[in-house]
């Protein structure tokens, strides 16, 4: 054995783990998934999880897993504007969750991770039935993400892996007090590049 070929087999064999590291694996049976692979919510730990294909099949149903997991849809439908002020939540920028037990979340995101209040679920249920698309969200796994912001009017039903795809990002770009130049251009740019789906 040479040194030289010892080396490189170190070079490739580190390189070989970084590049594992950094795919990313199904959470259920460590699969590779590619990179636009369904998730799972997870409903007692409230997180999102990376699934593969056939792992996903096996949460199809509502009641596979005993209810734990919701495969998050792919949905996405942009809605004519949302009168979101009847629900208290003072920020532009903000998702908002209705949950199985009827209770609904705001979610809004800040440099620190996402912000979270509670809805009055009253005033959602008078905004759900005069926006039937919100009335037909499915719980938990959909989301209303609204960006009315710096004189945006965007409003949307996504999956939530969306809405926390878009708080990561504001996370990672924000900087200083008030964000900074950068986190204004990559937010208007997430909302260009989403685009509606069934």
């Amino acid at each position: 054995m040479t040194a030289d070929g010892a080396l490189a087999r170190v070079i490739r064999s580190a390189a070989d783990r970084a590049a594992r590291a950094e795919a990313e694996v199904c959470e259920l049976c460590a699969a590779r998934v590619a990179p636009d692979h369904p998730h799972l919510y997870d409903t007692g730990a409230a997180e999102v999880r990376c699934v593969c294909g056939p792992c996903s099949v096996l949460f199809a149903d509502d009641g596979a897993g005993e209810g734990r997991y919701r495969i998050v849809p792919r949905r996405r439908q942009r809605l004519p504007r949302v009168d979101t002020g009847v629900l208290g939540v003072p920020v532009g920028l903000v998702f908002f969750v209705p949950r199985s037990d009827g209770t609904v979340t705001a979610q809004g995101p800040s440099p620190a991770g996402a912000m979270r209040w509670e809805v009055d679920a009253a005033a959602w249920q008078r905004l759900a039935a005069s926006v039937p698309q919100l009335a037909a969200m499915t719980p938990d796994v959909e989301a209303l993400l609204v960006n009315t912001a710096r004189g945006n009017d965007e409003h949307w039903i996504v999956p939530v892996d969306d809405c926390y795809r878009m708080v990561a990002l504001v996370r990672r770009e924000w900087r200083g007090l008030s964000g900074g130049g950068r986190v204004w251009p990559a937010v208007e740019q997430f909302f260009r590049e989403l685009t509606e789906r069934s």
